[in-house]
Formats: structure tokens, C-alpha cells, sequence
């Protein structure tokens, strides 16, 4: 039985380190320390940045940038981006989540992305995310916010007996997203009976004063957040399962995990730029600037402060370039035209048991390698020249490589690439692991992808700078 690479169990440990987009950065914020990345304010001005330095900075705490100047740039030269996401469907708490009927305790949710909303049936669930905190210091008040997940599985949406739903077997599972995706907290009687009372246990003034919320989850919150329940001012919290992700299957060969769109490609990317610039002179001949962005809501059309649709990364491009010479204006627009970005989002693999979903001559595998992503009509960004420098790099390495495109009958989903594409104006391409059961509570991908796709990703990194020296189009 193949032993397990290195770099498949640090994205088991990523994954498992990251329920929310909030603990993804938080753990991308810890990779990028330990390899020397110094964190930037986009509060602050960048004028010390240096050529041969690595740089990060966070949007909301959800979105990260970072990026690595070579010895050798100047103003004008262009950037090399791996963009991904942070987020994933899930179940997001309302602002308002108490909810009590029949003799139970439930919390309200919202769906936030197209998940496939069966799949959280029956599975132990918790949350997690971010709370605001009210602190007292120095005879003042601030305003903190901090990550909070609780371990033990809270929380459970139940499925209703077969014996209830005669039709489940002929006409399959409906579910109403507002009745029926409703999890259970505890019941009435108990949380009476045996309320939990002690150092951190709900007070009747926070009982008094936060009615929008079950008293009993915010105690739970306010120990995991190492304060008083009266002291949670708001929250952003999602229900995540806590079943943790692992290496599976009978010769281990795949990983079982939630998040693998898009954490898995938020991974490679991220551990690609940390290692092509962590060796001694590893940026001593680089002219350009490498970087990743890992953005949020890309699952909900990315239009937010800290989405691909907001100027996070443009505004990032033209303070760097700023940065090195804020004299002449024209350098981004001769920057842009420089640079190149690679649109990392998970593809769909062939299916066993629905063969006829894929076209016939685009059939990603899994352990196939990287998948380019083609769309005539622009919903992936992908044209002749962006797929043939990454599939150059490839070849050089040995890598394999796939293509993709939908069937002319069916829709076509879409990704951060022709938002920024359109948006900057950057040549881009767009390309993903190969996964199936995409968007359930928990996907699968293969292990062998994750390596091609680092290996893939560190290669473009470190050779694209010589490859597209040597590619004419615009000339």
C-alpha cells in the first residue's frame, strides 16, 4: 500500500485547521510567519516594501494576499498570481437564531452557496466562526474579535422516518430549505432541568439581555471565546461538521474531507509560493512578483469588500508597484499587461454511476492531474495562450494534465477568473483538481492530485518568468 506524501498530510492538517474562511487565513497567517512573510496593513502606507522580501495582508479576516518580490524587480514588471477562495457552501446562523417549538431548542440558519443541503442530514455538527467581544482595558472599553470553534458536535438536523415519508423511495427527498434544514440544540425539559450553571454559565442579566439567541449556545460560545456571554456583541458563525478530514479508501488513495472546494487549491497554492521562495536565493534571479489571493464569497458571486469582484488585488497590484516608483502612473497598466494569473478552483471528475454528465472527449480522472477549464462563451477564462504556458510547464515537469468543457446541454458553472480577467484585465487561466460529490458536507478528491497540483503550482511560480519571455502574441 502507497505511503502517504508529505505534502497530502499538511493539507489533512490545513483542512482540519479550517471549518470557516475565518480559520483558513488564520492558518494560512500562521504558514506565512513561520516562512519569514511579513504581515502589511492595508491601513498603513507599503512604502518600505523590498525587492528579495515576502509580504502578506488580510481583508476582513477572510481574505488573504500574499506575495514575494524578486531580487530583481523594478516598477512595471508584472506579477504572477495564483487566486483561489477561502469559502464553501454552509449553514450560516441567522442574526436572529432562536428558535423553540414542539419541545426543542433549534437554531435558525441560512444556506450561503448552492450546497447540497441533504447531504447535512443526520451528521454531527458543531460551529464556528468569529465573535466581537466587548473587553474592558485600561478603564475603557474595546472591541475584539476572536475565532471560536466548538469541538463536541452540538448540533444535529434529524431526518424524518421513512415511515412518515411513504414517497422518499419513489419520488426522492424534497427538502424546504426554511423547514426542514433546522438543527437541533437540545430539548425544552432538559435545557430546564439541568441548565448548565458555573464559571461561564449563563446569568439571567445575559438571559435578559440577548433574546435573539438561545442562552444555552452563547454560553457554549463564551467558553470556547474565553468570555462572558454578556460580552458577545455579534457574531459570524456556520454550522460545519465535525467528522475530521482523512486519507481514505482501500489502497489510500483518496482524501474525505469538507471544504476541498476550494480549500484544496487554497493549499497547494499557498504552500507552492511559501516554498518557491523560501530557499536561500530562491528569489535572487526572479524579476517579477509571486502571489496568492485567496479571496471569500466566491461561492455567492464574489461581490463583496473582500470578494474577487472588490479591487483587492488591483489595489494590491498598484501599491506594489507603487511602492517602487510612485512617479510614473502608466507602470501598473504596463504591469498588468506583464502579468499573469492561474484561476485555481476545483473540477468536476468523471462519475462512475453518471458517465453521461460529462462530455465524451472531456473526461476528467482523478489522479489525472490538473484540469485546464475552457468555456466559447467565457464562463471560465481559460483562451489558447493562457492554457498553453501552463500546460509548457507542465510538460517540462512531466505533469499530467487535463481539459474540460461542459456539455453543450447543460449549464456551465463559472469561477473568481473571468471576474478578475474582466475586471483587471489580466491574462488568465482556469484550472482545478479533479473531485467528485462537490458542494455535499463531504467531497473526495484523490491524493496523487494534491502532489501534482503543488508540484504544478511551484513549477509556474518559479519558471513562468522565462516561459512567457518567450511567448509572441502582441507584438
Amino acid at each position: 500500500m502507497a505511503t502517504v506524501a508529505p505534502v497530502v498530510s499538511d493539507l489533512v492538517d490545513f483542512l482540519n485547521a479550517s471549518p470557516t474562511a475565518f480559520h483558513a487565513v488564520d492558518e494560512a497567517k500562521r504558514r506565512l510567519k513561520a516562512a519569514g512573510f511579513v504581515q502589511l496593513s492595508e491601513r498603513e502606507e507599503w512604502a518600505g516594501l523590498e525587492p528579495g522580501r515576502k509580504y502578506y495582508f488580510t481583508r476582513n479576516h477572510s481574505t488573504i494576499v500574499a506575495f514575494a518580490i524578486g531580487a530583481k524587480y523594478v516598477a512595471g514588471n508584472g506579477f504572477h498570481i495564483i487566486g483561489a477562495h477561502t469559502d464553501s457552501p454552509c449553514l450560516k446562523l441567522k442574526p436572529v437564531s432562536k428558535v423553540t417549538k414542539g419541545g426543542y431548542l433549534e437554531v435558525g440558519v441560512q444556506t450561503y452557496g448552492g450546497g447540497l443541503w441533504y447531504t447535512w442530514f443526520d451528521r454531527d455538527l458543531t460551529v464556528a466562526g468569529r465573535v466581537i467581544i466587548r473587553e474592558k482595558r485600561d478603564g475603557g472599553v474595546s472591541y475584539t474579535h476572536k475565532l471560536v470553534r466548538v469541538q463536541e458536535p452540538i448540533l444535529r438536523i434529524p431526518t424524518l422516518a421513512i415511515h412518515l415519508d411513504r414517497t422518499i423511495s419513489s419520488e426522492g427527498l424534497k427538502v424546504n430549505n426554511q423547514n426542514h434544514l433546522v438543527p437541533v440544540l437540545a430539548t425544552s425539559i432538559k435545557n430546564e432541568m439541568q441548565k448548565i450553571v458555573g464559571e461561564n454559565g449563563p446569568k439571567e442579566s445575559s438571559e435578559n439581555k440577548n433574546m435573539k439567541h438561545h442562552p444555552l449556545l452563547l454560553q457554549l460560545i463564551a467558553k470556547e471565546a474565553n468570555c462572558e456571554p454578556d460580552e458577545i456583541c455579534d457574531f459570524e458563525l456556520q454550522l460545519c461538521d465535525t467528522q475530521p478530514s482523512a486519507v481514505a479508501g482501500a489502497m489510500k488513495e483518496f482524501i474525505f474531507s469538507g471544504r476541498l472546494d476550494n480549500l484544496c487549491m487554497s493549499f497547494c497554492s499557498l504552500k507552492a509560493l511559501i516554498d518557491s521562495a523560501s530557499a536561500e536565493h530562491s528569489l535572487d534571479n526572479e524579476s517579477g512578483v509571486r502571489m496568492v489571493a485567496l479571496f471569500d464569497h466566491e461561492e455567492v458571486g464574489s461581490d463583496s469588500a473582500q470578494g474577487a469582484g472588490s479591487p483587492a488585488m488591483l489595489d494590491a497590484l498598484s501599491r506594489i508597484t507603487g511602492s517602487f516608483n510612485s512617479s510614473n502612473s502608466k507602470l501598473l497598466e504596463k504591469a498588468i499587461q506583464r502579468s499573469f494569473l492561474v484561476s485555481a478552483d476545483m473540477a468536476h471528475a468523471l462519475h462512475p454511476n453518471y458517465m453521461d454528465k460529462h462530455e465524451e472527449n472531456h473526461q476528467p480522472k482523478l489522479h489525472g492531474g490538473l484540469v485546464i477549464k475552457h468555456n466559447a462563451n467565457q464562463r471560465y477564462a481559460t483562451n489558447a495562450v493562457t492554457a498553453f504556458i501552463f500546460r509548457e510547464i507542465a510538460e517540462r515537469h512531466q505533469l499530467p494534465i487535463q481539459d474540460f468543457v461542459v456539455r453543450n446541454d447543460m449549464a456551465c458553472g463559472s469561477t473568481i477568473g473571468p471576474i478578475l480577467a474582466s475586471g483587471v484585465g489580466i491574462r488568465t487561466v482556469d484550472i482545478g483538481a479533479p473531485q467528485l460529490s462537490m458542494h455535499s458536507i463531504r467531497e473526495m478528491c484523490a491524493v496523487d492530485d494534491i502532489s501534482h497540483s503543488y508540484e504544478h503550482f511551484k513549477a509556474y511560480f518559479e519558471e513562468f518568468t522565462e516561459v512567457d519571455s518567450k511567448v509572441k502574441v502582441d507584438y
